[in-house]
């Protein structure tokens, strides 16, 4: 079983509901409560509205430079309305070796072990900075990371080398793909169904819209960009029309209609280029109309050398995992100088999915490897 610490520090963080559209602040201020002692500096970031927050807390000696170790995870989770749970998604309920709960895996069984690892260091022992980076609203497209980056203070003093504690199975992870969200709106003219005439439809040329977008899908899955061979089964970028919203009933013309999509590019790639391809995809389909393309968010994808030290270190006590295609808050610190690698206990196929959940074997594994990260970047422990 997990050490009484971090088992009653993950239930706890269960027991918070910090889905993204709400605050983080009462997860925020746990972690505060445990780490706090003399020797500890905390910075919160909050948001502009008050109701969420980054937060960094470093122990050990400043001015040392790069060295050091930064354990990062987000504070945010998915909603738990889906039906099929079997117990309290925010009730922590250990199950056949499973510790079960919204979060569990992704990533709250990673902050309990991060936070654990951080309340048993002294930091007056401490030869390099030990730091937690914990992040808000991860799960609606790493806005709390990007925020973090560009607000460039809180970052300057951390060390480089970070571990970013998604649900991997205690696979060490050095690339990941990203994610580019992209809004179409096509504008019409609203008028009665019985006088077509005097109105324009919005959904009939988005209709046209979106076969060109299928067409650029198929295109986009044809080519191999570079570290294509890492990302198999799906070696390109993908493209996804995940949502289309029109028309208000089927007895109005309907004067919009909102094309939502999400391209997956590899490392290396950038978005601008992806948001051109859309455009120009789309822009026979829409002659004529009047319509707007909108990049919404990006989250960047993330690559570190195969030879970076942190990752080979994990490699050799854990496993390799080489690559996932989903993205990370390590994207974004990428771009700040972070050498990230993406290692954490769980899975990210139970993440999203009702009876979300963690095995303890891994929780076990994780926290003597934490244990001895600290030991391997830092130094001394209590």
């Amino acid at each position: 079983m997990p050490a009484p610490d971090s088992l009653e520090i993950l239930s706890r963080m269960v027991a918070l509901d910090t889905t993204s559209e709400k605050s983080n602040l009462p997860l925020v201020d746990l972690v505060c409560e445990r780490v706090d002692r003399v020797g500890v500096r905390t910075i919160r970031q909050p948001t502009e509205d008050g109701e969420k927050a980054n937060l960094v807390v470093v122990a050990g000696p400043e001015g040392t430079g790069r060295d050091g170790l930064v354990l990062c995870g987000h504070t945010d989770t998915v909603p738990a309305t889906e039906p099929g749970w079997r117990s309290d998604p925010w009730t922590l309920t250990e199950v056949d070796g499973r510790l079960v709960g919204r979060g569990a895996a992704d990533m709250k069984g990673f902050l309990a072990l991060a936070v654990e690892a951080f309340a048993a260091v002294d930091p007056a022992r401490l030869e390099a900075p030990l730091a937690l980076l914990f992040t808000h609203d991860e799960e609606v497209g790493t806005l709390g990371a990007r925020r973090f980056v560009e607000s460039g203070p809180e970052s300057a003093g951390l060390p480089r080398r970070t571990i970013v504690g998604e649900p991997t199975g205690l696979r060490a992870v050095r690339m990941h793909k990203g994610h580019v969200r992209i809004r179409i709106e096509v504008r019409g003219v609203p008028a009665h169904s019985a006088y077509p005439h005097l109105g324009r439809s919005a959904i009939e040329p988005a209709a046209r819209a979106i076969a060109a977008l299928a067409a650029l899908r198929e295109e986009l899955a044809g080519e191999r960009p570079e570290h294509a061979e890492a990302f198999e089964p799906v070696p390109f970028v993908p493209l996804n029309v995940g949502r289309v919203a029109g028309g208000v009933a089927d007895n109005v013309v309907p004067d919009r209609c909102a094309i939502d999509l999400g391209l997956r590019p590899l490392p290396g790639m950038a978005a601008g280029p992806l948001v051109e391809r859309v455009r120009e995809a789309v822009a026979p389909a829409l002659d004529g109309e009047e319509w707007s393309l909108e990049l919404v968010n990006e989250s960047p994808p993330a690559i570190v050398p195969a030879d970076t030290d942190l990752y080979r270190w994990l490699v050799d006590e854990t496993a390799d995992g080489g690559s996932v295609s989903f993205a990370t808050d390590a994207g974004w610190l990428q771009r700040a100088g972070f050498e990230c690698v993406v290692w954490g206990p769980g899975s990210i196929e139970v993440a999203h999915k009702p009876n979300e959940w963690v095995p303890v074997a891994d929780l076990d594994r994780a926290r003597e490897v934490l244990a001895r990260a600290v030991a391997r970047w830092c130094g001394g422990t209590a």
